[in-house]
């Protein structure tokens, strides 16, 4: 699956951020990966609520079109007195900002290309602009594009308001030193309630770059005292993890051992012959596949293979399911992502395993809490994000947890490990859930 990725460069994301507000930017369409017809337009932008257009041309304009109102298709004059047409001018320089006329309407919303009066874009199917100043909106063609009307790219993007911080946070952190202590003390002196399990196995999963091989990095860093890369960790459009690994964590160099365990999978794709294979999923949760098991793309694991481990204890299984999705991408979950979360979640409920969702780069979503990792429970967005996944998903908003993981630190730092630390403590309390739901004799059981 090839990542699509936005065309504006840092500057420009600023300056148009300057005439939206405090604002996420979701980019839903592009035009040379999607195609330059009006069905590829309003197959991937109609019905999404507010929108801004960003068109290039090869003179090196950037502009378009804000709308807050849905493109429907319903063949009428849309009024929308928030709309706007744009252009980012000369590096540094300050947009062009051109408001409707009064009385008229911003668009009709029509089975074509997006129709705004004074630019109508994808022309005829074509990556083609056509101008009109002074129908709807008065400009200057060369302020706004230069008189140049071929497209070299179309993009749009779904416009997400970030809101502001709540009132009182709808969780209580205590973000100090001591309870960073209290943490890392209460997670190594873990035991589980069954005296022959001596660490809890936690399982990983979720789609490609969501951040799970950095969540066993930050963790491991934040114990060992330092940053560390065991898992490899990337970007790419696919699994960066072909193997099935489970990880153990040291505190601090050459320490004792962490009773947990972290297991990493590939990632999950929309489609179903790629990425992580259910069948082989449930035999990673019954304790068959080996650690460095490669995950095959035609078959799941036989009974057979090498890598099939047939005689299993409790010790093997997995105790928790922790799913883990990038903040920045709940909005675009497809429904194919989501079904083949539904079938996941179905498989994990029928096996009695407690499940954990992992909201990873709450930072990177949210800019209230780049500023400060303390606002992650103040922040609206992050809470509209957290009950968004809880419903599409169907996991209690008691089980979603924010977290922020090591990226580009070179430093560890108290709150992140605050949050991450606290994510911990939950899976191992799940994980404690799981074993007492076991039916395992009396006499295996701890008593303390």
């Amino acid at each position: 699956m090839s990542v699509v990725t936005s065309g504006l460069s840092k500057d420009q994301q600023k300056r148009l951020h300057s005439l939206l507000g405090h604002v996420r930017l979701h980019l839903l369409y592009k035009a040379s990966v999607h195609g330059f017809t009006a069905a590829d337009f309003h197959g991937r932008c109609d019905k999404q609520g507010p929108t801004v257009i960003v068109a290039y041309n090869a003179t090196g304009f950037v502009f378009g079109a804000y709308t807050s109102k849905d493109y429907t298709q319903c063949g009428q004059g849309i009024n929308d007195e928030q709309a706007f047409l744009y252009s980012l001018r000369g590096e540094g320089k300050k947009p062009l900002r051109v408001a409707g006329i009064s009385g008229q309407c911003a668009f009709t919303d029509v089975p074509t290309g997006p129709n705004y009066g004074a630019l109508v874009f994808l022309h005829e199917d074509k990556p083609v602009l056509q101008s009109n100043p002074g129908t709807g909106f008065v400009f200057q063609a060369a302020a706004m594009h230069g008189n140049d009307l071929a497209l070299t790219e179309f993009e749009v993007y779904r416009v997400e308001g970030l809101g502001d911080l709540l009132p009182k946070p709808w969780r209580k952190i205590q973000w100090t030193a001591e309870r960073r202590q209290q943490l890392m003390k209460v997670i190594q002196n873990y035991k589980s309630c069954i005296k022959t399990v001596h660490e809890a196995r936690v399982l990983l999963v979720g789609p490609v770059g969501a951040g799970k091989s950095s969540f066993f990095n930050s963790i491991n860093s934040a114990f060992r005292g330092n940053m560390t890369s065991q898992a490899i960790a990337g970007t790419a459009g696919q699994s960066v993890t072909t193997q099935f690994r489970t990880y153990t964590i040291k505190a601090g160099k050459g320490g004792e051992v962490v009773p947990l365990i972290l297991c990493d999978t590939m990632g999950l794709e929309e489609n179903a012959d790629v990425g992580l294979d259910i069948e082989d999923l449930v035999n990673i949760y019954k304790g068959h596949v080996k650690d460095r098991y490669q995950f095959s793309p035609s078959a799941p694991l036989l009974e057979s293979a090498p890598g099939f481990k047939k005689h299993v204890t409790i010790n093997d299984m997995i105790h928790c399911v922790v799913y883990v999705v990038d903040t920045c991408k709940v909005s675009l979950l497809t429904q194919k992502m989501l079904d083949k979360f539904a079938t996941i979640r179905k498989k994990t409920n029928q096996l009695g395993i407690p499940q954990i969702l992992l909201m990873t780069k709450v930072d990177e979503a949210c800019p209230l809490v780049a500023e400060d990792l303390k606002n992650v429970y103040s922040s609206v967005y992050i809470q509209r994000k957290a009950r968004e996944l809880s419903e599409s998903l169907g996991i209690p908003l008691s089980c979603v947890l924010p977290v922020k993981n090591y990226s580009e630190e070179l430093e560890l730092d108290q709150d992140t490990d605050i949050l991450l630390f606290s994510a911990v403590e939950q899976m191992l309390n799940f994980a404690d859930s799981f074993f007492e739901n076991q039916d395992i004799d009396d006499h295996e059981h701890n008593n303390n």
